[in-house]
């Protein structure tokens, strides 16, 4: 018995022993995470996607924002098997770009790293953009990825401001936006006026594409949706100038272009100086503003609108009104002539004095172009 009771006293203190070590070695390591790092001054140290753990290790290590790889390898596996062992999900270290702070611990790093926390950079899309607009801008900012396979239908993005991580996909950023505006628009068609003159949500994109690109700075959209509202109800033509120019040029269209009194009498599946009703696709991604105000217009008599010549318009309910409002927007387009006149006369004469010396030393000065007056557009006012 005696020697029994040695044995069993000698694994005891075994037992005792290799408990001492394990909770000396479990304090070191708890130490060992949550002691300050060795990274001197804040960095950007970028996760490219796809990087394995280990991989992301050991770009740590090489950027100098930890001492050991093996040390946040095992801090991660440890924790993830105690997540397991709970029965919590596990967890994984995410791409992305991150800043890590001077001295950012192994857990610190890790908790930012595991929780997505990288820099996010914002992305602006305006609202009156085309898809093809959009697409445009998505290629030339550098801080997306990826190609875009096919250009979305038009109308089917809800124009944003959102912050994404870099190398976002370009077609992660197009699908968020095609949500964002089934979303909206799913949203906004359980709330809107009775007796609206269209039936479908597709057709409030269009009518909202419409309103979006005649809406100014100043304008009220839901103003401008009440008048094109009051026309489809009594049967008239839109008469919308852009729909002229998305005509005439189609998805690539040039917003700035003249319109002419050829490309009125134009007909095209988009002129609503030509068609009954409204073009067949939206011509531009319209706001969230402009949306809602197709679906809840303004309660109005107004059947047209002129430009004001300050960024917003002139209503009016009768032709008679409308004709004098013509009158007074073709009276700003002189004098709106007149000042650009004076402008280039005045600059000429700045010039001349430099052309008469050039002359004067020996050089013939560039003959200026010459030819028949541009002719300036026919803006219809009568909407």
């Amino acid at each position: 018995m005696n020697g029994l009771t040695r044995f069993l006293s000698g694994m005891l203190t075994l037992l005792f022993v290799v408990m001492l070590i394990g909770a000396g070695g479990l304090a070191w390591f708890q130490h060992a995470v949550t002691t300050k790092g060795p990274l001197p001054e804040k960095r950007i140290i970028a996760i490219p996607v796809g990087d394995s753990s280990r991989m992301i290790a050991e770009r740590l290590e090489e950027q100098g924002a930890i001492a050991s790889q093996t040390l946040i390898l095992a801090k991660f596996k440890s924790d993830n098997a105690i997540a397991r062992a709970s029965g919590r999900r596990e967890k994984h270290l995410k791409a992305g770009e991150y800043e890590i702070s001077a001295g950012e611990s192994v857990e610190q790093i890790i908790a930012k790293l595991t929780e997505g926390r990288s820099l996010l950079y914002s992305v602006t899309l305006p609202e009156g953009l085309t898809a093809h607009e959009v697409v445009r801008r998505l290629l030339n900012d550098e801080n997306l990825s990826g190609e875009i396979a096919q250009v979305p239908d038009e109308g089917t993005l809800l124009p944003e401001t959102f912050k994404v991580p870099r190398s976002t996909s370009r077609a992660q950023v197009l699908a968020l936006l095609r949500k964002e505006q089934d979303d909206f628009l799913a949203a906004q068609w359980e709330t809107r006026a009775p007796d609206l003159p269209f039936t479908t949500k597709a057709e409030a994109l269009v009518l909202a594409s419409i309103v979006e690109k005649e809406s100014g700075p100043r304008d009220d959209p839901a103003e401008i949706a009440g008048v094109f509202v009051n026309r489809l109800r009594k049967g008239m033509r839109l008469q919308s100038d852009p729909t002229i120019l998305y005509g005439k040029f189609g998805r690539e269209v040039a917003w700035g272009s003249k319109i002419f009194r050829s490309d009125i009498k134009k007909k095209t599946t988009y002129n609503t100086y030509q068609i009954d009703g409204l073009p067949p696709t939206p011509i531009c991604n319209p706001g969230r503003r402009a949306i809602a105000a197709v679906l809840r217009p303004a309660r109005t008599d107004n059947l047209s609108f002129v430009a004001d010549g300050r960024g917003g318009h002139i209503y009016s309910e009768t032709l008679r009104e409308h004709e004098q409002a013509v009158q007074r927007w073709r009276k700003i387009e002189q004098d709106i002539r007149a000042d650009e006149k004076e402008r280039e006369t005045v600059k000429a004469a700045e010039v001349a004095p430099t052309l008469i010396n050039t002359e004067a030393a020996g050089e013939k000065p560039a003959a200026s172009p010459s030819g028949s007056p541009v002719p300036l557009p026919v803006r219809r006012p009568s909407r």
